[in-house]
């Protein structure tokens, strides 16, 4: 059988602010989103992670929140109540963006995280329950600290950004604000993509 070509990627970043540890009993309050780059077989693109970018504040779905996790994000529950974007028409927003963006790249979207697994889990759960529809498909997710791992050779719990090369890191600062930090975030994937480790195990220091 003929091999199938695989279609190339557009690498979105996304960031997501909850005032809890799941999604339904708890809430995702903020989300922002940036284009990291395109790959397409072995070559990788850099974006400028600050030319397509998403940004929403959401209002909460229940009245259970972890207080602690409240706070790192510093946004006012009560005005989000009042103020914060209805779930579903935010969601209708994004996977519009999302597609928009994609087709201008000629690309599948492909949601990217650090770490993915808690912003996936937040931003899949609200498409398929805000919607039920996501443009990423079930699957379509990259975490970084995966990617950072199997590059640098080392245990995944050493994954870590503060073991990791500086020159790998963005130079904009981490600020728990949903969009600042997908487009730090979005740095730090292209600088993945397009490193080259020197030797099996380097990196670490």
């Amino acid at each position: 059988m003929p091999t199938r070509t695989a279609r190339p990627s557009l690498y979105i970043s996304v960031d997501v602010e909850a005032d809890g540890p799941i999604p339904g009993p708890y809430s995702m309050i903020s989300f922002g989103a940036a284009v990291a780059g395109r790959q397409d077989g072995a070559s990788y693109t850099a974006a400028d992670p600050e030319r397509h970018t998403f940004y929403r504040e959401l209002r909460p779905i229940s009245d259970r929140y972890v207080p602690e996790a409240l706070a790192v994000s510093g946004l006012d529950r009560d005005r989000l109540l009042r103020e914060g974007a209805e779930p579903a028409a935010a969601m209708a927003e994004f996977r519009a963006w999302v597609r928009e963006v994609s087709a201008e790249a000629g690309a599948q979207p492909v949601m990217c995280g650090y770490p993915a697994a808690f912003d996936w889990t937040f931003l899949y759960w609200y498409l398929m329950s805000f919607g039920g529809e996501s443009p990423f498909g079930h699957s379509g997710c990259l975490d970084m600290k995966t990617l950072y791992a199997t590059k640098a050779r080392v245990p995944l719990r050493a994954a870590v950004k503060g073991r990791m090369p500086r020159e790998l890191l963005s130079a904009r600062r981490h600020t728990h604000h949903a969009l600042d930090d997908a487009i730090e975030q979005a740095d730090l994937m292209s600088n993945l993509m397009l490193w080259a480790p020197a030797a099996a195990g380097g990196g670490t220091g």
